[in-house]
């Protein structure tokens, strides 16, 4: 029985660019069946180029119980995807000579002195050696540092508690033994990218929020961009799901990233909330090389050296086949399966909570995916990427 077939909206005009989308009836379809079938509630897509708006879809549902229609400024947790975010920020920094991405991070956190690696480890004996190198800027950048991916037993509810500043869950990370010979290995690191937070501090002399509002959301008009979403905001955050096996979808009791009244820590790893329309004007700048309606944000060998392969010959680089890293991007180096419509060069990122966004400068388009779904096997595999992707590279031809 197909289920919530009519509930599709187009995004209200002017939601992007200034324009009014046309009809996309494809990219609405490749999500629709998923609608349908019970694996998402809803979603908001959003198809475009660097000047122009192909689709932007609301389909579905934000909330099944309340039966509320999804909008196209329904807000979401994009978790990871505020990855490349915060290392928008870092390369900003680099932009104004303010730091190098070669830099020791000993250089700004003075606490990551005389860090120690694992040489060892015996059941409950562990044996430290000195790295060859201290950890770089580039290496939290790349997810080549070694640091732990994760925090310690006491702090290990950082993200859901948010009861602690930047500042101290730095100091936490640095007397913590590196896993492996910093730029040796490739391993995703949610703390790495919360160092990078705090160096922005450090270096800004702003919080690390503060220094983004200002520097990016605010420029771009990215009024809906936020890690502490207000009470009209609130209202509008689309309801996380969990889909139990062969059962309906059900709100999600425990989602990673809590509302935690007086939070402290933003999590530069993962905090955001923001919506399509915000999503794809961040996307255009990066498309426009880091300029967007005559305002420069970043210098075109910034956005040049995020998005160039950084990882070389690194083995098991990202989720899915034919993956690569750049300086806080995923990039696609050789497409195949779930980017297989992509061009090699695409990047972006996803999120834990099946949102995802990808770049492909080749092809002129951006493409973002909201949805609010936890227990995909692999989202950076999800067939409702691969679907929005294969419909919206159908859409500009």
């Amino acid at each position: 029985m197909r289920r919530n077939s009519l509930l599709v909206f187009l995004c209200v005009p002017a939601v992007c660019f200034g324009q009014a989308p046309p009809a996309s009836p494809m990219i609405r379809a490749s999500l629709q069946k998923y609608v349908d079938s019970g694996d998402i509630s809803g979603a908001v897509a959003v198809v475009g180029q660097a000047d122009r708006l192909v689709a932007c879809e609301a389909i579905g549902q934000a909330d099944l119980a309340a039966k509320t229609p999804m909008a196209a400024d329904a807000l979401f947790r994009i978790a990871s995807m505020t990855k490349p975010i915060t290392a928008i920020g870092i390369m900003m920094l680099a932009d104004e000579g303010r730091l190098n991405v070669n830099d020791k991070v000993e250089k700004y956190l003075p606490e990551f002195k005389n860090q120690m690696l694992v040489a060892k480890r015996d059941f409950d004996t562990l044996v430290l050696k000195k790295p060859a190198r201290p950890i770089a800027i580039k290496d939290l950048l790349t997810h080549t540092s070694g640091l732990p991916g994760g925090y310690p037993a006491g702090l290990s509810d950082l993200y859901t508690k948010r009861n602690r500043t930047l500042a101290e869950a730095a100091l936490v990370m640095s007397q913590r033994p590196l896993e492996f010979e910093p730029g040796s290995k490739w391993a995703y690191c949610n703390t790495g990218m919360d160092t990078l937070g705090r160096i922005i501090e450090v270096v800004s002399g702003k919080s690390y929020e503060q220094f983004l509002q200002v520097r990016l959301f605010d420029r771009l008009g990215m009024n809906d961009t936020t890690f502490y979403p207000s009470a009209e905001q609130l209202k509008r955050v689309a309801t996380l799901y969990r889909k139990p096996q062969n059962g309906p979808l059900k709100p999600a009791a425990n989602p990673l990233i809590k509302l935690t009244k007086g939070a402290k820590f933003p999590i530069p790893a993962g905090g955001l909330f923001s919506t399509g329309s915000n999503l794809a004007t961040l996307y255009s700048m990066m498309l426009h090389r880091g300029a967007w309606q005559g305002k420069r944000l970043l210098s075109e060998a910034a956005v040049a050296e995020m998005t160039k392969v950084q990882t070389d010959d690194l083995p098991n680089v990202g989720f899915v086949p034919g993956s690569a890293w750049g300086l806080g991007w995923s990039i696609v180096k050789e497409p195949q399966g779930v980017t297989a419509m992509l061009s090699p060069g695409t990047f972006g990122h996803g999120g834990a909570f099946g949102t995802q966004a990808w770049i492909d400068p080749a092809q002129n388009l951006f493409v973002v995916l909201l949805i609010q779904r936890t227990g995909l096997a692999n989202s950076d595999a999800s067939p409702m990427r691969q679907s929005l992707q294969e419909a919206a590279v159908r859409a500009i031809k």
